[in-house]
């Protein structure tokens, strides 16, 4: 990678990282008054070319002037009113929907849906085995996290009530679970 070289500014004397657009010529950094010192050299430059001495002088340009100005009758008297001019035009206004007319808004999102994940758990564990009550859950949920640990570690750990969940070829509701 080419590695940039700081420069020292033409106006503060500062040292500066120059733009990488603008590498090639840039001579200031990016201080206000240091923009306008470059601002006023570029300007001085410019006037000091032979070509440009009388760039604004001359018959043609003061009858430019002129004919331009009559086109535009007080436009330098006239106060812009920001209000008066838009950039766009306004949308015109949608109705909206009642939260109770439409089920579309209040579907929740997969992240709400996820923000509690006992819930989630314990109502997978009450689908599959087909319990309602919480003591049955419990005893479910502790048989899973025994056969859980089981899995993960077989050679040592404690041992708890295995459980296998065995599907069985009806519908989800009918699964069973047996006890070893």
């Amino acid at each position: 990678m080419k590695q940039r070289r700081r420069r020292q500014c033409r106006h503060c004397q500062a040292l500066f990282d120059p733009d990488p657009r603008n590498v090639r010529h840039q001579k200031y950094c990016a201080k206000v008054e240091c923009r306008k010192a470059s601002k006023v050299a570029s300007q001085r430059r410019w006037l000091n070319k032979a070509v440009n001495k009388n760039y604004f002088r001359g018959p043609e340009n003061v009858l430019r002037v002129q004919t331009w100005r009559q086109a535009h009758p007080g436009y330098w008297r006239r106060k812009r009113s920001i209000s008066n001019e838009a950039l766009q035009d306004d949308s015109l206004a949608q109705t909206i929907e009642l939260a109770d007319e439409s089920g579309i808004l209040m579907t929740s999102t997969l992240q709400d849906l996820l923000a509690n994940p006992s819930l989630i758990l314990i109502g997978l564990i009450a689908h599959i085995t087909g319990y309602t009550l919480q003591d049955d859950i419990v005893d479910t949920g502790r048989r899973l996290v025994g056969l859980g640990g089981d899995i993960l570690n077989p050679q040592g750990g404690q041992h708890v009530d295995q459980a296998r969940v065995m599907p069985s070829t009806g519908p989800p509701d009918s699964r069973s679970v047996q006890l070893d």
